[in-house]
């Protein structure tokens, strides 16, 4: 994942060998406009990328918890597919419940091999914290909401030709702060995909909360199969109540066997390392989000090139 304009993390990707872009627009306003998009894609086609993966949300919560103006903000979002389908950009990776209640860790320095640093999860801390103002909403109405949402936009992703990609909640527990989640089990995917089914309504397959959630990574990649539009490839090892990220080599998942099961049901599209540890001499990157600090995505990129050349 990169950010819209070049800087270290790109040249870095270029010596790896990197091709293809997961764009994320930190800090930039209406990025889903047509200019912006057109800008970004075509600056990365500048410097030898192919921008394939829009990684990032238009404000949605609204329309997660059905309030006024949730029909505002599907039009943005509406917007941004028409404009990534005139441009080439195939895949949108979105969320549903992580709105209003966000992606959630309880540390980001538990220390690991070599006093490497990585981040975890603990519901204990989470169930002291005060309702959420969303507190209240129920499963019914977001599952409702969702239904609306989808209504709306997967019939513009099919005339754009774009392909959405849903993440899991994470952490994939049933309850946050008084706010119910929906994406928390493989069983719970099938139901958000049976909602409206379209080919360009998918998975943005994240291993870890896949992993978290109890699941055979590689049972879960074949039986969601062609349904599957992008990928995050880590591990977490723990339950969705207590987990802690890992590094690559060194989680409870068969990543090799991830990897197979990623080729046999056909997998051509974007796969990205995500949530990597922090390593010696990254100080200088306290600005950045844990897990995202450049030493471990090298590590990652690696280790996930040698998977794949062992199974060709």
């Amino acid at each position: 994942m990169l950010p819209p304009s070049p800087d270290r993390r790109w040249t870095l990707a270029k010596q790896l060998g990197v091709e293809s872009a997961v764009v994320r627009f930190w800090g930039v306003d209406d990025w889903w406009e047509y200019e912006t998009l057109l800008e970004t894609r075509n600056r990365f086609a500048d410097h030898g990328f192919s921008l394939d993966v829009v990684e990032d949300r238009p404000p949605m919560e609204r329309t997660v918890l059905g309030q006024e103006g949730r029909d505002e903000e599907i039009e943005t979002v509406k917007r941004l597919l028409r404009n990534m389908g005139r441009l080439g950009i195939d895949v949108y990776c979105w969320v549903w419940t992580e709105n209003p209640v966000g992606v959630l860790r309880t540390s980001d320095s538990i220390p690991d091999r070599g006093d490497s640093l990585v981040t975890g999860y603990d519901h204990e801390w989470m169930e002291r914290a005060e309702d959420h103002p969303a507190a209240g909403i129920t499963e019914e109405e977001l599952w409702d909401n969702l239904q609306y949402f989808l209504d709306e936009v997967v019939p513009v992703a099919e005339e754009a030709g774009v392909k959405m990609a849903l993440h899991p909640d994470d952490p994939p527990v049933e309850e946050l702060r008084g706010v119910p989640r929906l994406v928390t089990s493989l069983e719970r995917y099938e139901r958000v995909l049976e909602l409206h089914e379209s080919p360009n309504h998918g998975v943005t397959f994240c291993q870890g909360n896949f992993a978290a959630m109890g699941e055979d990574v590689p049972s879960a990649i074949r039986r969601l199969g062609e349904r599957i539009h992008f990928v995050h490839f880590r591990d977490v090892e723990g339950t969705p109540e207590s987990f802690v990220e890992t590094w690559h080599d060194d989680g409870p998942t068969d990543m090799a066997a991830a990897m197979e099961a990623y080729q046999d049901i056909g997998f051509d599209g974007a796969i990205r390392p995500d949530h990597v540890p922090k390593m010696l001499g990254e100080e200088d990157r306290a600005e950045a989000h844990a897990g995202y600090t450049d030493m471990g995505r090298l590590f990652a990129i690696g280790y996930m090139k040698g998977l794949i050349e062992r199974g060709q």
